[in-house]
């Protein structure tokens, strides 16, 4: 039995899974909060002892924790986060975590996303202002103020996606595993009046869906040619037949 094959098929359906990660990179370089994302493959060998073989695994999703870069907007509403920190945001898919701080407030003083999801505290509450209670200050630990008066805090929050995730919108992520809420604030927190900008490397990605695109046609190149071997010798030993 042939197995190369199959073997650069395997290697053709990583490549083809890595070329649409770079793509939903590319695709998010200007998306507030994005984390990029890659994926990990792994060399799997047959286990039939009389057929060696190597085949490429399905790959592991991977979320790059590189910090992107910070842009000031004035808005007292925004909020960059620093650190390995996510916001959590109520939608209806459930809890989503999130880097995206554009944040604005309704008539009902609830504080939410800029598509409308509310924001949450450390324990899960729903974070409120008083829209009538003048500017809102908010500080490094997430603590909001009106006045001088604290009326709430944003949690901040810990989120292992090595466990597993799904995307969520652009920049949000719904964890197989709960995040914890961060009580240290010293390399972690919120910065008012900033964003943060897609961690992504738009050169580097580029490059690398030229590199992947170009594997992927040697892939099929070398399969139809086995493809065209094996029909040769078919037809060559049918004749003698």
């Amino acid at each position: 039995m042939e197995t190369s094959i199959y073997s650069a098929l395997s290697g053709a359906v990583a490549l083809d899974r890595r070329m649409a990660t770079i793509a939903n990179n590319v695709a998010n370089a200007s998306s507030i909060g994005f984390r990029a994302e890659s994926v990990q493959f792994e060399d799997v060998v047959s286990r039939v002892p009389l057929l060696p073989a190597h085949f490429s695994s399905t790959g592991e999703s991977h979320v790059s924790a590189e910090a992107g870069a910070l842009t000031r907007t004035g808005n007292p509403l925004d909020v960059a986060v620093q650190g390995k920190g996510f916001m959590s945001v109520m939608t209806p898919a459930g809890t989503a975590y999130t880097r995206d701080g554009r944040l604005q407030m309704l008539s009902t003083g609830d504080l939410v996303t800029l598509t409308g999801h509310p924001v949450l505290d450390a324990g899960g509450a729903p974070v409120i202002a008083n829209p009538a209670g003048g500017p809102v200050t908010i500080a490094r630990d997430g603590m909001l103020a009106q006045n001088g008066k604290q009326i709430g805090a944003i949690g901040l929050f810990d989120v292992d996606l090595s466990s597993g995730y799904q995307r969520y919108e652009n920049s949000g992520f719904i964890a197989k595993q709960p995040g914890t809420p961060i009580l240290s604030f010293t390399a972690d927190g919120f910065v008012q009046g900033f964003v943060e900008e897609a961690n992504v490397n738009p050169i580097r990605e580029m490059t690398s869906l030229i590199t992947v695109s170009r594997l992927f046609e040697g892939l099929n190149q070398a399969m139809e040619q086995q493809r065209a071997s094996e029909s040769s010798a078919i037809q060559t030993l049918g004749a003698k037949a």
